[in-house]
């Protein structure tokens, strides 16, 4: 009989569980929207220099702006997406019970479509105006 050669342990060859194989997408999604976060701050830090101070009309005329509108959205989606990914790593790592884990990643993913949802709609309040 051959033997194998294997970094595994025979629990491990037991179980015939292997990696589940999504790390590597993960880590990549992560990585892009923390380039894309880097790319959208500056627009973001700009629009809310232009809106700070202004009387409202003012800046709800700022905010409409299709291209202004455009990027806040799109700089929500980025933040809400690398925090969602953020906090699912720490959780992972950090919290040992399997139902606790299982809660806080559901937890975890709810609160940020909550929050992109309600921010995406806000902007789209203000950009749309009277017909939302």
């Amino acid at each position: 009989m051959a033997t194998r050669n294997s970094i595994r342990t025979p629990l491990a060859r037991a179980k015939g569980l292997g990696a589940s194989g999504g790390g590597t997408d993960h880590f990549w999604h992560h990585r892009i929207t923390a380039v894309s976060n880097l790319l959208l701050v500056l627009p973001f830090v700009v629009i809310v220099a232009l809106v700070a101070g202004q009387p409202y009309a003012e800046a709800v005329a700022i905010v409409s702006h299709p291209l202004a509108a455009i990027l806040l959205a799109l700089f929500v989606i980025s933040v809400t997406v690398h925090m969602r990914l953020g906090m699912q790593i720490v959780i992972e790592d950090y919290v040992h019970g399997k139902g606790a884990k299982i809660a806080a990643v559901i937890a975890n993913t709810f609160f940020a479509i909550v929050i992109g949802a309600a921010s995406l709609f806000a902007i789209a309040k203000v950009s749309f105006g009277p017909l939302l």
